[in-house]
């Protein structure tokens, strides 16, 4: 049953991993591609078909065309920063996840409302530039993969650097000094579990160098690259348990189905070992791709290799199987 049903996404981000997971669990195979990278994704034996475009932003004019394969979408990170929020809420192809977590995702003020909400530690944030306690980072609103990110030390720096935003939308947030950890979740609609697929870090520009060179510059954090890490396993249960508080405050604020599939906690561990959770990604990350055979936490789950993107497509599978598609397709 699996195969007739395609699952599609967006050549960038995690795709190969998304779509390797899915031809190992079954199903057709398509990449929404740039013309200048078809011969990338000709590469590989696990993408069965290939629809180009000049842009992304086409991707509403293929649409029609995409529906008469019995196509699933699987969004990831450039799909909001390429076809922006609305876009995404737009799409009429079957679509995992719920779209309506893009608003608590794309709007820093909800996002830090909503963790608040769940009981999770998070850095201050400052509304009046009066009350700052420096240093601070400035965030743009929105999924950038890092940019639009500035670290600021007093208030002439701030005043040079607001001037970069020119009337965007923006959150001013203390600057927590600790270990950054990323940790990838997954929660299943099905069987009501959330699971720890796999944790990282982000390698991010020249910020991760700034100990290793004899001037000063900016810090810049956008994200080059990532690389794995494991957590003190005295740590796990409060990990399993930040999730689980977001997931089920998810449920009340964000109808019908509030939070599901995979997440990302983006967290900072202070030297008295304690979380704040700077961010939330609603979906798939980047990071996840470190672990395309697995990650010791996904180890503990299944005895299998199993990458998000893998899980994802099992879920999907199951949900065929269980005639529950509704639960999972927006």
């Amino acid at each position: 049953m699996n195969s007739q049903y395609t699952i599609a996404t967006l050549g960038s981000h995690s795709a190969l991993q998304i779509l390797k997971g899915a031809k190992d669990e079954g199903f057709k195979t398509l990449v929404i591609t740039l013309k200048k990278h078809i011969s990338f994704y000709q590469r590989f034996p696990f993408i069965d078909e290939m629809v180009s475009v000049n842009t992304f932003s086409e991707l509403p004019k293929i649409e029609k065309k995409l529906k008469n394969k019995k196509v699933i979408i699987i969004p990831h990170g450039s799909f909001v920063a390429y076809l922006g929020m609305e876009g995404n809420k737009k799409m009429s192809l079957p679509y995992f996840g719920n779209k309506k977590v893009l608003d608590f995702e794309f709007d820093r003020v909800k996002q830090g409302d909503w963790l608040k909400k769940a009981g999770i530690n998070t850095p201050e944030e400052f509304k009046n530039i009066n009350d700052v306690e420096f240093p601070v980072i400035i965030k743009s609103f929105g999924a950038a993969g890092g940019k639009g990110y500035y670290l600021v030390n007093n208030k002439k720096d701030f005043d040079e650097k607001i001037k970069f935003f020119n009337g965007k939308q923006y959150v001013v947030q203390q600057y927590i000094v600790g270990v950054s950890l990323y940790i990838h979740y997954f929660y299943s609609p099905l069987t009501k579990k959330l699971e720890i697929m796999s944790m990282d870090r982000r390698y991010e520009t020249n910020v991760d160098a700034l100990g290793r060179i004899p001037f000063n510059v900016d810090p810049s954090y956008v994200v080059v690259g990532n690389s794995p890490l494991v957590l003190r396993e005295s740590m796990l249960p409060e990990a399993y348990s930040m999730g689980e508080k977001v997931v089920k405050k998810s449920q009340e604020l964000i109808s019908p189905q509030g939070l599901f599939g995979p997440f990302c906690l983006e967290t900072i561990i202070t030297p008295d070992q304690k979380f704040y959770v700077i961010e939330i990604s609603a979906r798939i990350v980047a990071g996840t791709n470190l672990f395309i055979e697995g990650s010791p936490y996904a180890d503990l789950l299944y005895n299998e290799p199993m990458s998000t993107g893998r899980r994802i497509a099992r879920e999907i599978k199951n949900a065929i199987n269980e005639d529950k598609l509704n639960l999972i397709l927006d």
